[in-house]
C-alpha cells in the first residue's frame, strides 16, 4: 500500500516515513501545500497523512480540493488543534480522521490500518482469499494451517493483490501502489517479485489450486481460475 506523508515539520515527516517503511508501506514525503496537493491529486495513492497547517496552502484547502476533484482517497489529517470546532471543521472539509499532535506512533499506525480497511471486505484484521489468510495488524500470512514468511516487499506486494481480489491488476499498478515514487523499478522486477510470491503461496502447496494467475498481456489476477 503507498501512503503519502504531507508535512512541513522534516523530523516529523521523515520520522512517520521511516517507521511506516518498516510496516511495509510504500511512503512518499512532501513538506509543502502546494507540492501536497500536486500529488495528493495522483489517484495512485492508497492514504494520505496531511498536516492541516503547511507553508503554501494548508491542509483543508488541500481535502477540499481533493473532495472537489473526485479524488476519494482517505485523508488523515494530522495538527496540533484540538478543539471541537477544529476537528469538525477538519470532517467537514472531507477528512476521513483526525489525529491530534503529539501523537503515539502506534496511534497512528492504527488509525492508518482502519482507514485503508474501510472500503475492503476484512473480517477485524484479517483478509482472506481461499484458505490464505493475512493477518493486517502483525503482517502475518498464513495458508491452511502453515506461516508463510514473506519479506517486506513481498509482503505489500501480496496485501495489495489480496486487497484487489479477482481484479486485473496491471504491473503498472503494482509499481505505483508498492513501490515509492524514488524506487526506479522495472515491469521485469515486477515479474521477479510474482515469482517469488507463486514459489511461496503456489507452488510450496501442491495440493491446493495456485492463487496467482498471469493474464497475458495484461497483468496478474489473484483468486479462483477463471475459464
Amino acid at each position: 500500500m503507498k501512503i503519502l506523508v504531507v508535512e512541513d515539520e522534516q523530523k516529523i515527516a521523515n520520522a512517520i516515513k521511516k517507521g511506516l517503511e518498516q510496516e511495509s508501506y510504500a511512503v512518499d514525503v512532501v513538506y509543502n501545500g502546494d507540492e501536497g496537493l500536486s500529488y495528493a491529486l495522483d489517484p495512485d495513492y492508497d492514504l494520505v497523512v496531511l498536516d492541516r497547517m503547511l507553508p503554501g496552502q494548508d491542509g483543508l484547502s488541500i481535502c477540499r480540493q481533493l473532495r472537489a476533484e473526485k479524488i476519494h482517497t482517505p485523508v488523515l489529517i494530522l495538527t496540533a488543534r484540538g478543539q471541537t470546532d477544529d476537528r469538525v471543521a477538519g470532517l467537514d472539509a472531507g477528512a476521513d480522521d483526525y489525529l491530534v499532535k503529539p501523537f503515539a506512533f502506534e496511534e497512528l499506525l492504527a488509525r492508518i490500518r482502519a482507514l485503508l480497511r474501510r472500503p475492503q471486505k476484512t473480517l477485524q484484521t484479517l483478509l482472506a482469499v481461499d484458505d490464505l489468510v493475512i493477518d493486517v495488524a502483525n503482517k502475518a500470512v498464513r495458508r491452511g494451517d502453515t506461516d508463510i514468511t514473506l519479506t517486506s516487499k513481498q509482503y505489500s506486494l501480496l496485501e495489495y493483490m489480496v486487497r484487489h481480489e479477482g481484479q486485473l491488476i496491471t504491473k503498472d499498478a503494482l509499481i505505483a501502489h508498492v513501490w515509492n515514487d524514488e524506487a526506479d523499478i522495472l515491469p521485469n522486477t515486477v515479474e521477479v517479485y510474482i515469482g517469488y510470491l507463486r514459489n511461496k503461496i503456489d507452488r510450496a502447496f501442491k495440493n491446493r489450486p495456485p492463487l496467482i494467475y498471469t493474464v497475458r498481456g495484461f497483468g496478474y489476477r489473484l483468486g479462483e481460475k477463471r475459464s
